[in-house]
């Protein structure tokens, strides 16, 4: 049912695109091959606004405000590419940006209090669980941006968990959800185990996969 809402003309030139893409930027980043991750990145990125545009995002309101997160997180990704604080600091605000505007995306869809409740005990566990195992990691400077980041990853989860009943629900779960997951990748990267390879192979291909489904989302509002 869900991939009869797919036109395959739309979805696979772009998906193609970001499975390439992706194998070569983990294929890089694990042998650090630093020009890999700055070609490969933004080919990966940009499928997912490719695939958004291809699925009219303009159109609605919902698909308008999707865009505008799909391109907050492309910007996070640019600035997460050098291996810096500072241009990490950067990146997580595009990213932060990029949740929130996926929970006002979410929010434009009619809402299930059922879905609301039955999202919000995995949802805290995960931010009770995640500020409890990065806590003794983070300097005293990225803890209040790294806590007000896991609160807005809360809350997007939450206003996923509201479409419940909707026919794009099940698409816009598991692409938020994903992209939350993907983020511990990120913070295991950053604070508990810096430039950790092995979080890369499943972080960074749980993180594109999540922006495509997201993406793919639009073909069912």
């Amino acid at each position: 049912m869900l991939l009869d809402s797919l036109s395959l003309q739309s979805v696979l030139p772009p998906a193609v695109l970001c499975f390439t893409s992706v194998i070569g930027l983990v294929l890089c980043d694990f042998h650090n091959v630093r020009p890999g991750r700055y070609l490969f990145k933004p080919l990966a990125a940009t499928a997912f606004l490719w695939l958004a545009l291809s699925l009219d995002a303009t159109a609605t309101a919902y698909g308008s405000w999707l865009l505008s997160a799909l391109v907050c997180c492309m910007v996070g990704d640019l600035f997460l590419m050098p291996d810096s604080e500072r241009t990490f600091l950067t990146g997580l605000t595009a990213f932060l940006c990029g949740h929130l505007l996926f929970a006002v995306a979410f929010l434009q869809l009619p809402s299930s209090s059922l879905g609301l409740i039955i999202s919000s005990v995995p949802a805290i566990v995960l931010l009770v669980v995640v500020l409890r195992w990065l806590s003794p990691h983070v300097n005293r400077k990225m803890k209040i941006p790294v806590v007000l980041y896991i609160v807005v990853i809360t809350a997007m989860l939450l206003c996923a968990g509201l479409t419940a009943g909707q026919p794009a629900a099940i698409v816009v779960i598991v692409g938020a959800w994903g992209f939350a997951l993907s983020d511990v990748a990120v913070a295991r990267t950053q604070f508990v185990k810096p430039n950790s390879r092995s979080s890369r192979l499943w972080g960074t291909p749980l993180y594109f996969f999540s922006q495509m489904v997201l993406a793919s989302s639009l073909a069912f509002i």
